[in-house]
């Protein structure tokens, strides 16, 4: 039989003797091997059990609050000092301390909710001796409740003279030091937590992110455009290319993929009746991480009956200055050093292969010649693989040598249809597709095209998408028979669109990393990271 050590259980001196004391020691056991931080626990929890023996509860939920933070100050800090002193008392502020001054008799404490930060006064003479020994144990990360009445101090700050402080939720751990912060970034993500309570610009980001998905869905439904839902999960990975990320439903013995795109079931409902269609809808690709890609994503895809490529252009160019001006108060965007004009009308429409010639520099007869463009990207240091045809080749020549340049808004038409499974052909040259990508700032934020509604061309693309997945390609196109069936029974022309979410926020909020826009961006294992 094989021997087996167990792992002792770390063995705990309790900070105090209070009959409290007990209650903390799991706690206190889980960091017994991080010496520094466990002298800052028990120091915290000897401090807990001091406030347990005088009567003061660690986690009430009795006092209600009745103001934001922000409303105070907006309110208020016009008033003069014999206006605030005339002024009813201030009930039902709450907040996490995030600085602390004391001055024997007196304290400062400067409290934040998610609007803002107000400074407290706490007084022993206000407070009465034992309330004040109590809050002076209180601690920088705790939430607690006042009242009180509202005052400047000799610099003019709007204060709370505090006649109520009660303890809401005691904090065990301690914040990050005030002047140096949450520096290291992969904790930032990781404890996201610790992030939004320390970084004011974190809680700027996102909190300007949920402005712009709400008025991002006041724009689609102000244009007639109604909102639905599809499935996350589906039995074929279809709308785009990408590899999918697997699963099983047990009780159907069904093997199923996380959407990598909406695509195909909102073209289903236009196929059913429904003429404008989004979704904002959360999709996932088993692929790289980098400061631009997020396993998990958001995007807005939505669907135009009766309306081609060049309309979803002029709508785009009014979303997102719509957008530019509801939440930032202007069409000239600041991003990395660079003001991005997003003024209707200056957008750059520039055709797939104009854009390779033009700007990234590459004549015809190079761009091409298949041999020529597979040598040149294989010495750029990025893979050619033998299944890649030359259009291929030409869309990974573009990534290489032109998306980086286009810092301006710039529509790229007329792809490929070899690399545009889902598009209509151009009537006037087959070979392209009436699809375009929008680049802003280096970066693709958005996808659209005339929708592909022949059912026949579309079978036929998707064997060759088939042909290339037998051939070794992954994030080829699956067939989806259900998806022909549909236009089987007639689509009406079509446009589509799929708009990053993320991205959006990224040239918005002017961030350079997709990870400081997404709340918990995906990271490896803890374990794993600090091996």
């Amino acid at each position: 039989m094989e021997n087996r050590e167990k792992k002792s259980t770390p063995q705990i001196k309790l900070p105090t003797k209070s009959p409290y004391a007990s209650y903390f020691k799991p706690m206190l056991e889980s960091f017994a091997e991080h010496d520094e931080l466990n002298e800052v626990i028990k120091n915290r929890v000897s401090k807990a059990c001091d406030l347990l023996d005088s009567g003061i509860k660690l986690f009430p939920n009795t006092f209600q609050k009745k103001h934001l933070i922000s409303w105070v100050k907006d309110t208020f800090e016009p008033l003069s000092p014999e206006e605030l002193e005339a002024a009813e008392p201030i009930e039902g502020i709450t907040g996490r301390i995030i600085t602390v001054r004391s001055f024997g008799k007196a304290a400062f404490l400067t409290v934040q909710d998610q609007s803002g930060r107000i400074q407290c006064h706490i007084t022993r003479d206000i407070l009465g001796d034992d309330v004040y020994k109590s809050v002076k144990k209180f601690d920088i990360g705790d939430i607690i409740g006042v009242c009180g009445k509202l005052f400047r101090t000799k610099t003019g700050e709007l204060t709370i003279s505090c006649t109520r402080v009660m303890l809401l939720t005691r904090s065990m751990r301690s914040l990050p030091e005030k002047y140096h912060g949450l520096k290291d970034m992969e904790t930032r993500y990781r404890q996201r937590y610790v992030d939004l309570i320390v970084t004011p610009k974190t809680r700027e980001i996102f909190a300007k992110r949920s402005q712009i998905v709400r008025e991002f869905r006041n724009f689609m439904e102000e244009k007639g455009f109604m909102e639905v839902e599809t499935p996350m999960m589906q039995p074929i990975a279809g709308g785009a290319q990408a590899k999918p990320f697997n699963t099983h439903h047990n009780a159907l013995d069904m093997d199923l993929f996380l959407r990598i795109a909406p695509e195909l079931y909102l073209k289903r409902l236009i196929v059913g009746g429904f003429e404008k269609v989004f979704e904002i809808n959360r999709s996932f690709r088993n692929e790289g991480i980098d400061t631009k890609h997020n396993p998990e994503f958001t995007t807005c895809e939505f669907y135009w009956a009766y309306a081609n490529f060049y309309m979803l252009m002029d709508l785009t160019e009014e979303l997102f200055a719509y957008l530019a001006q509801k939440v930032n108060g202007s069409m000239q965007v600041p991003y990395q050093g660079e003001m991005i004009d997003l003024t209707p009308g200056t957008w750059k429409r520039v055709t797939f292969y104009e854009a390779i010639e033009k700007i990234g520099g590459h004549a015809p007869d190079f761009y091409n010649d298949y041999s020529k463009v597979r040598e040149y990207i294989k010495k750029r240091g990025e893979k050619a693989a033998d299944t890649d045809n030359l259009q291929k080749l030409q869309a990974k020549l573009f990534d290489l040598d032109v998306e980086e340049k286009l810092i301006q808004p710039h529509f790229i038409y007329h792809y490929p249809a070899e690399i545009s499974p889902l598009s209509r052909r151009n009537d006037e040259n087959p070979l392209l597709t009436d699809r375009f990508e929008l680049f802003i700032t280096g970066r693709e934020l958005a996808n659209a095209f005339s929708e592909l509604n022949d059912p026949i061309d579309q079978r036929l693309r998707f064997q060759e998408q088939m042909r290339e997945k037998e051939a070794g390609d992954d994030e080829a196109h699956s067939m989806d028979e259900d998806y022909l069936r549909a236009l089987e029974y007639g689509m009406p022309p079509t446009a589509g669109q799929g708009i990053g979410i993320d991205r959006l926020v990224m040239l918005l909020t002017d961030t350079a990393s997709i990870r400081e826009v997404i709340l918990f961006p995906l990271l490896r294992n803890e374990q794993k990271s600090n091996n």
